[in-house]
């Protein structure tokens, strides 16, 4: 079982910038593929970006050049630094912790940060 605690969301102006938190509980989180989500009212729940075990990380058009994925092993904590925010940006962000086991996988989900970005 991982339980995963989000932090660093707030009320920022466009083109400014915050840096999200996701730490998780329990062993193994250098196994995870780490990932970040987000979901603005009245719309689906929508992949931000990825970390693989490895390192490697993956991003959607729309946070490319602008949204940086990280994690500290060592801290089990996975960050997502976003700059030069936009109104579009606005929304509720998860972080998520994916196990894969081959065609199968298991997902953990954190409760959320609200990330509002208004003038």
């Amino acid at each position: 079982q991982v339980q995963l605690v989000e932090s660093g969301g707030g009320l920022v102006q466009p083109g400014g910038s915050l840096r999200l938190s996701c730490v998780a509980s329990g062993n193994l989180f250098s196994a995870y593929t780490m990932g970040w989500y987000r979901q603005a009212p009245g719309k689906q729940r929508e992949l931000v970006a990825t970390i693989d075990s490895g390192g490697s990380a993956d991003y959607e058009d729309f946070v490319r050049g602008r949204f940086t994925i990280s994690r500290d092993n060592a801290e089990n904590t996975a960050y997502l630094e976003m700059n030069s925010l936009k109104l579009e940006d606005t929304a509720v962000y998860y972080c998520n912790a994916r196990r894969n086991f081959g065609v199968a996988y298991l997902d953990y989900w954190g409760q959320g940060t609200q990330v509002t970005v208004s003038s």
